[in-house]
């Protein structure tokens, strides 16, 4: 369930720049692996046009006619930065607002209008620094989207009122206690930030801001600062996809033009910082249950020469098991289970994060000394041009990647153009990192960390402060307290009157659709190899690249009892070496190639997932086959595995999700039933696992009958097939049958289940009962019947009620979680804690009347988002890899995707009714709730379905 808009994202360029970088995997020195190796580089250029309007407004488009959708980004040049103290949480506030309502688009804004366009979705972003509006919508549609995002831009403040914006607080709110106040370690940013930055300095608060600027905001605040940065001159609006770039241009004039200039917006300034002395700071988080150690440095701002520089050697550092701070926290001292290192990068400065969550009861000053200690091997072990060389590879993977759907091109345009006055370096990057040099590194290492001052927040479980760094004082940190009986006051449902703006045209009136998309079905080639492995791929060369995913059937299902978390383990130790290589030598191998291997269990397969240039796919499926059938098996390796996964569960029991998640799971299924464990499994199991046992699963368990590989890039199925000879020899047929599964039983009746949380600022509400499995010839039009219910996200009953109606939620959906083996139909919010009861009862009441309330017009909704979202069903390689293993697992057609078009189509309002009465059962719903008991768990008895149960 996708219900959620991506709030508070830091924008970022083609390499990630901003984004964590997790040190998971290995890296060494490696004998030449036998199969065919291309390291010479493509150019790929992304080719645009730029032009102004006489308003200022700057807009480019790109052309793409791989598919027939287009991707509409509008962004302003404001974020958090442009805020002043007292102020703060404007520009992610403006974020929420201008979805909501429009004087054109009429209530309900782009959200409405996006159903029924199929489009993926409105969408946004707020960083530091600018405010993204973003979505992709079949082209058809083009000229409603430009319509749409002039309104926004041009003719919305007047329909923000009083009851709007006291709303919309309250979703913010929520937001942030999901985000910050409900989560362990949720406040580290905001230490780190108000330590690093002076208060004068707009990056000393959070995009978020602070919760008592955001209640004092008034609808005058709100107003002048829409005046003074939503104009068109501090806006870009980029178009990329499939259209017409002469007829794009007129719209785009005939929307925008009117829209007058604002006043004049001076360029920013940078404003890097550099610390005096370093500040140790610590926080008791009563979240949190282990403890975590954050170092932080500034550094130059975003497309700083020296930022290129900072990407090669963060991976230096941490991207591999040789690297010298990853192998001496994780290998060596075995203090935590992973390092992360990123560099958060923004217009006026940035900062480089180093984050180690360190194992149960850890003193953080062990953790601060191997981090010194990590430093000087860097320092003494050195590295070499063939390591520089081989970070560059991946990097070059990533850039294509960022290619890969028109939106995201669209994101990295506007995000050039206003931050660096320049959409051409969208093409310059990938040069600048190709031209980083061993000096430049030493250099940057010497310039920004070595013996440089430092920001270090300690935060340890309560209770533990001795686990702190030596020397750290008390961070500063408001907490909000949510009290009973206080909830906000407010009433959007009334239609309110406002003056309209004037225009030129009479925008009132919505553009009609243009020529109907023809969606193109990708030929889909299949076969089967001698040893019962399925083949599927889809051919396009778009870019240079090929993505692939190798699924085995059965994963935890195959768990013995009393050793939940096999499956799990097994597929950690696939990805740690191989019987000629160590994890060091087969990470650099893989990396070598500009690739990505990455095995993981789910509760229902051993899957394998990668990317790789097309040019060293032959390679890169050589590796997969030696990690899949010529394990290590090393007995160090299998104890760094296992501690890891002890510290996840140790993590587990302070997440409310994954302890909602789980406690459904043992209500739902029979004790001993694979699926009422964690995939995980828990503390008993795993201490119960041998080595033995993992390599009795990979021999017993681990069969290519029950296997599908699908494909999807620049690489033929005749060229597939020859490059899995090897593996096909080498892994022969056995008489292994796919796992077979008890379903769990229908609950007799509702019933409300009570976990614990002493203090928290918000309710995990979980709800649940079995459903049909994904195979049923009734569970795709049970998919469809929920859209209007909880699948539409802003279409959606639940969204409309909970959070756009009451502001009780930042977000929540319900769904079909369904595979060949087994399904539960699941609604899945968090609410702040004083309205657990009323947010409860309102989803009881939605969900009872749902079947006799839904409408024609809700039928015609949801029949045109599905049909007209087929033009995005082949966008990206990721999806085409997904229709592939639609087809493998639940054995559908090749042309699957139209047939369900027809039953869409054939749907009566009759019908829906009826399946909603077949397949969602509102008086067996079975309702988790994780919260603080002391404030909440009495007023549930007024839910009327019997005593509460409580489960700690």
């Amino acid at each position: 369930m996708k219900f959620k808009r991506l709030t508070l994202a830091v924008t970022a360029g083609l390499f990630g720049l901003s984004a964590s970088i997790y040190a998971n995997q290995a890296t060494s020195a490696s004998p030449v692996i036998s199969a065919n190796i291309n390291v010479q580089s493509q150019a790929v250029r992304l080719d645009f046009q730029k032009f102004q309007l006489d308003n200022g407004l700057e807009v480019i488009f790109h052309l793409d006619s791989s598919d027939p959708v287009v991707a509409v980004t509008l962004a302003a040049h404001v974020g958090s930065s442009r805020e002043k103290r007292g102020r703060t949480g404007f520009a992610h506030l403006f974020e929420h607002l201008l979805f909501l309502e429009s004087e054109n688009l009429g209530k309900g804004g782009l959200d409405k209008m996006s159903a029924r366009i199929g489009g993926s979705g409105a969408n946004g972003s707020t960083s530091r620094d600018v405010t993204n509006y973003m979505q992709t919508v079949p082209n058809d549609a083009l000229e409603k989207m430009i319509w749409a995002e002039a309104d926004k831009l041009g003719y919305f403040i007047n329909t923000v009122t009083d009851p709007v914006l006291a709303k919309e607080k309250e979703v913010v709110k929520n937001e942030k206690r999901q985000r910050v106040d409900n989560r362990p370690y949720g406040h580290v940013f905001d230490v780190v930030s108000t330590n690093l930055y002076p208060a004068s300095h707009p990056y000393s608060w959070l995009p978020i801001g602070s919760l008592e600027d955001l209640q004092a905001a008034t609808l005058q605040d709100v107003k002048e600062f829409y005046a003074r940065w939503y104009v068109p001159n501090n806006t870009t609006l980029v178009i990329s996809g499939d259209f017409d770039p002469k007829q794009a241009r007129q719209w785009v004039e005939k929307y925008f033009n009117d829209i007058p200039k604002g006043t004049e917006v001076p360029a920013q300034v940078k404003r890097e910082v550099k610390l005096g002395k370093t500040k140790k700071l610590y926080h008791e988080d009563k979240f949190a249950t282990v403890p975590q150690l954050t170092q932080v440095w500034p550094t130059p701002a975003k497309f700083h020469p020296d930022t290129y520089v900072l990407d090669i050697l963060i991976k230096l550092l941490v991207d591999s098991k040789d690297a010298p701070l990853y192998n001496e926290l994780v290998e060596k001292q075995k203090l935590t289970s992973d390092v992360a290192l990123f560099d958060y990068r923004s217009e006026l400065a940035s900062e480089l994060f180093l984050m180690v969550t360190a194992f149960d009861g850890v003193d953080l000053d062990m953790v601060h000394n191997a981090i010194n200690q990590g430093f000087e091997r860097f320092e003494k072990e050195q590295f070499t041009d063939a390591d520089i060389d081989r970070i560059k590879a991946g990097l070059e993977t990533e850039f294509y990647q960022n290619l890969s759907s028109v939106v995201g091109k669209g994101i990295n345009l506007a995000d050039y153009n206003l931050l660096a006055d320049d959409p051409e370096m969208i093409n310059k990057e990938i040069e600048f990192i190709r031209q980083v040099t061993k000096e430049d590194v030493w250099r940057v290492y010497n310039q920004y960390i070595k013996d440089k001052h430092y920001i270090s927040a300690s935060f340890v479980p309560q209770g533990q402060l001795p686990l702190a760094v030596e020397g750290a004082e008390k961070a500063n940190i408001t907490e909000e307290a949510v009290v009973m009986g206080q909830e906000a006051s407010f009433d959007t449902s009334k239609q309110q009157s406002y003056a309209k703006t004037p225009s030129s045209f009479d925008r009132s009136v919505e553009p009609p659709y243009g020529k109907m998309p023809v969606v193109p079905v990708p030929d889909v080639v299949e076969s089967q190899l001698s040893n019962g492995m399925r083949v599927s791929s889809i051919y396009t060369d778009e870019v240079p690249l090929v993505e692939f995913k190798l699924r085995i059937d059965g994963g935890m299902l195959f768990d013995a009892r009393g050793k939940s978390g096999t499956a799990n383990l097994l597929a950690d130790m696939l990805n740690r070496g191989t019987a000629s290589k160590k994890p060091a030598e087969l990470e650099k191998a893989i990396k070598q190639l500009g690739s990505k291997i990455d095995v993981y269990a789910t509760e229902q397969s051993i899957t394998v997932n990668s990317s790789a240039l097309a040019r060293n796919f032959d390679a890169t499926i050589a590796l997969v086959s030696e990690m899949l059938l010529q394990p290590r098996w090393d007995e160090q390796e299998f104890a760094l595995a296992k501690s890891a996964v002890q510290s996840q569960l140790q993590q587990r029991l302070s997440n409310p999700q994954a302890i909602a998640e789980q406690k459904m799971k043992e209500i739902i299924y029979p004790v001993g039933h694979p699926l009422s464990h964690s995939l995980t499994g828990d503390e008993q199991s795993v201490q119960n696992i041998t080595l033995a046992d993992i390599q009795a699963f990979h021999r017993e368990k681990i069969a290519p009958q029950l296997a599908n590989i699908h494909v999807a890039g620049a690489v033929q199925h005749e060229q597939i097939v020859k490059s899995l000879a090897k593996l096909q020899k080498s892994w022969p047929k056995s008489a292994l049958a796919a796992p077979k599964v008890a379903l769990p039983k229908m609950p007799q009746h509702s019933k409300v289940y009570f976990y614990d949380m002493p203090g928290a600022k918000q309710s995990t509400l979980y709800i649940a009962q079995p459903a049909l499995l994904a195979t049923d010839s009734d569970f795709y039009r049970a998919q469809v019947m929920n859209y209007i219910l909880g699948g539409g996200s802003f279409a959606s009953r639940l969204t409309q009620q909970l959070r756009e109606g009451k502001g009780y939620t930042y977000g929540i959906g319900s769904g079909f979680d369904a595979s060949q083996h087994a399904s539960l139909f699941i609604i899945n919010t968090s609410v702040r804690t004083n309205v657990t009861y009323e947010a409860l009862a309102l989803v009881k009441e939605i969900v009872e009347q749902y079947s006799s309330t839904f409408t024609p017009t809700d039928l015609t909704t949801t029949q045109e988002y599905y049909l007209k979202s087929n033009a995005r069903r082949f966008e990206t390689l990721s999806a085409k890899i997904g229709v592939l293993t639609n087809m493998a697992m639940l054995d559908l057609p090749k042309n699957y995707v139209q047939q369900r078009a027809k039953q869409v189509q054939a749907l009566t309002v009759p019908e829906v009714q009826k399946l909603a009465q077949q397949h969602i059962h509102p008086d067996k719903l079975v309702y988790v709730v994780v919260g603080d008991a002391q404030t909440q768990l009495a007023g549930l008895s007024k839910l009327g379905l019997g005593e509460v149960v409580k489960l700690n």
